[in-house]
């Protein structure tokens, strides 16, 4: 048997996965079913699926079964103040979009594919409160306040970003956990239907950029869009300021006009929704022996601006399946050994990329390397591949490898761009030719 703590995405996920390799699986969630109530006003509605996440649901059996929640957004539909909306493909070929789906939605196709295995048992209501070695998890029932232990063989954590087994596995083995909050918190709103239809483009991730700050919104297959901004907890513009209703409303009047109109109770949203902060986890050790791991968030939780977090642990999820059926006997001190350097590294790229949304979009200079690299990549497919795109679209090149490749193409382009003149191809076309070949899928 095999416990996971945790009844998340992910964990529902590796529950699937498990299960269909034969194992008994027990899955705890500190949540009632997410079938059952209403998601949680303002708390993650919105997830963004790529070609990481995608090819774990496949392995799963669960692709198709999701189609149909899934809504195709091709690139970014970028709203400058003062200037027309500009439309940015995220790649230049037809698979190489992500797709937006409700987090709510996605859980509970999950959880229904689980309940048709006989061989998962699925505990709501069950939060756990410790680990104290040899497979025992400690829980207690919510509806009854029922104290009592689970042992079990093997013992996953997929209990999120603020994972209790973390905090226990830390404690058990003497190590630090580095969790480094962004000084910016977040805020989720919901851009209704108007008469029906949508109220944006639903093809593109909309943003709104402003510098040290920036909205963006994620369409729903209902049409409505959830919009998120992400600000400062402090200083001017932070939301610290934004303490009453007037001060809200000029505050959008200023910066989003356009999202003032589009949100007719703007105010009484932004008071409704918590104010939600946004964190890097930095964990060193994800296993005890073969007895516990910590997957996805519960390992390397990361910030949400390369809508890599779900991604990153689904792919958790086919790794972690892959060395289970290779040596099961080694396979969770495998599994960090893998996967570390990876999560390291996307965890670096989300970060920058928030830099880029909210900033650098808006920069000439990055919009003509924009250009230049996909110009690049369609001279040298077998060479050069833009970092947003290794990340999003190609899941045979790890994270590691797509960071320290970015890396190396970005220095060609500041090269072939530190004039304004027009670029000199001849050099272009040596620089790339003398990078090696990418993984190929």
């Amino acid at each position: 048997m095999i416990a996971i703590v945790g009844g998340g995405p992910a964990g529902c996920l590796m529950a699937l996965m498990l299960a269909r390799r034969g194992h008994q699986v027990e899955v705890f969630e500190r949540s009632p079913d997410p079938r059952e109530v209403p998601p949680e006003s303002g708390r993650s509605i919105n997830l963004a699926l790529a070609a990481r996440g995608l090819r774990a649901l496949r392995e799963a059996g669960m692709e198709q079964r999701l189609a149909d929640l899934l809504v195709k957004m091709p690139g970014r539909m970028i709203h400058e103040p003062g200037a027309s909306d500009r439309f940015v493909p995220y790649g230049q070929r037809e698979h190489e979009v992500i797709y937006s789906i409700s987090r709510a939605a996605l859980t509970a196709r999950l959880i229904e594919a689980a309940r048709e295995l006989p061989n998962v048992r699925l505990h709501f209501n069950q939060r756990c409160t410790g680990y104290s070695g040899h497979g025992r998890i400690h829980l207690v029932d919510a509806a009854d306040g029922r104290e009592y232990e689970v042992q079990a063989p093997r013992v996953i954590g997929a209990d999120g970003g603020g994972s209790v087994l973390r905090q226990a596995l830390a404690s058990r083995l003497g190590f630090t956990v580095r969790e480094d909050r962004l000084e910016h918190d977040y805020k989720e709103l919901v851009i209704p239907t108007l008469h029906g239809r949508p109220q944006l483009a639903m093809h593109a991730l909309h943003i709104w950029p402003r510098g040290g700050f920036m909205l963006i919104a994620l369409p729903n297959s209902d049409g409505s869009f959830t919009a998120t901004l992400f600000l400062a907890r402090e200083g001017s513009p932070g939301f610290g300021q934004l303490t009453s209703a007037t001060q809200v409303r000029e505050f959008f009047a200023s910066e989003f006009p356009q999202a003032l109109e589009l949100i007719p109770d703007l105010t009484a949203q932004f008071a409704a929704h918590r104010q939600g902060f946004l964190g890097t986890v930095h964990c060193p050790v994800w296993h005890e022996g073969e007895q516990l791991l910590l997957i996805g968030d519960a390992a390397h939780a990361i910030v949400p601006f390369h809508g890599q977090g779900m991604n990153c642990a689904f792919e958790d999820c086919g790794v972690l399946d892959t060395l289970l059926l290779a040596d099961p006997h080694t396979a969770f001190s495998r599994f960090q050994i893998e996967r570390h350097a990876d999560c390291e590294a996307i965890a670096a790229m989300a970060l920058e990329n928030y830099e880029e949304m909210r900033d650098t979009v808006l920069d000439p200079r990055f919009q003509r390397q924009k250009a230049l690299s996909l110009e690049l990549e369609r001279r040298h497919p077998a060479r050069f591949i833009p970092r947003y795109s290794m990340v999003m679209f190609h899941d045979e090149i790890p994270y590691a490898v797509a960071q320290e490749r970015g890396r190396l193409q970005q220095q060609i382009l500041d090269a072939l761009t530190a004039t304004p003149d027009d670029v000199d191809w001849a050099l272009a076309d040596r620089l790339v030719g003398e990078l090696p070949p990418l993984p190929q899928p």
